[in-house]
């Protein structure tokens, strides 16, 4: 059988995406080092959903979390040689857009404009694994409301929730990552934790409050 040109080439296509969906990150990053830019598109790929969520989260503007996630594969492909690939590449690059988003804050200084439910709804991504409406209802109300109140903490606040309870860095890690002492990242936590706290506690329908309550927990129990 004769293959066409247009067909060879699209079964070394294949063949080259087959390797790279079985590839792990620290394989892809060794790839791209040497020299393989569509390996880094793989790396990307994967990540790029993640890295504009944690950018939506606590810039809450659509297009500027695309920008600052453009940003984040731009500044992080310039920094892979310094990357160590004995850790995982995610939390890496988490740390990266973080900063992206972070560093973007502290230049505009201007409050951020308030979500629409819907998207409040899908930059959080907290997974309800019930199929009961009523819970479902519950979680997109729970969803919506942290973001809002997210976007009210200062941006240093925003950043060391995003980094302590959506990326689950210890204290040292988030201290390292923003450049701070770790007595101010839990003071940061702190602070932080109660603003939520008393944002999250208002106008909880009376149907969902033990629910709301042992959901604030995981927010403000921590020492």
């Amino acid at each position: 059988m004769t293959f066409t040109a247009a067909q060879r080439g699209y079964q070394m296509w294949a063949r080259r995406m087959e390797s790279f969906e079985n590839a792990s990150d620290g394989d892809l990053v060794a790839r791209t080092r040497a020299g393989r830019r569509d390996a880094y598109g793989e790396l990307v790929r994967r990540h790029q959903t993640a890295v504009y969520n944690i950018a939506y989260r606590l810039v809450g503007e659509r297009q500027t979390a695309l920008d600052l996630a453009q940003e984040t594969f731009v500044r992080a492909f310039g920094a892979l040689d310094s990357f160590d690939r004995t850790r995982p590449f995610a939390p890496w690059l988490h740390r990266i857009a973080t900063n992206a988003a972070l560093n973007w804050l502290e230049r505009k200084r201007v409050p951020t404009v308030p979500l629409e439910r819907d998207d409040a709804e899908r930059a959080l991504e907290i997974p309800d694994e019930s199929h009961e409406p009523e819970r479902v209802v519950l979680a997109a109300e729970q969803n919506a409301r942290i973001h809002q109140a997210l976007l009210g903490l200062l941006p240093r606040q925003r950043a060391v929730i995003e980094l302590r309870h959506f990326q689950d860095l210890a204290y040292e890690e988030i201290a390292t990552a923003l450049g701070i002492p770790v007595s101010d990242v839990k003071s940061d936590l702190f602070r932080a934790r109660q603003h939520l706290r008393r944002i999250l506690a208002k106008d909880h329908p009376e149907r969902s409050a033990a629910k709301s309550k042992e959901f604030l927990q995981g927010w403000t129990t921590e020492t």
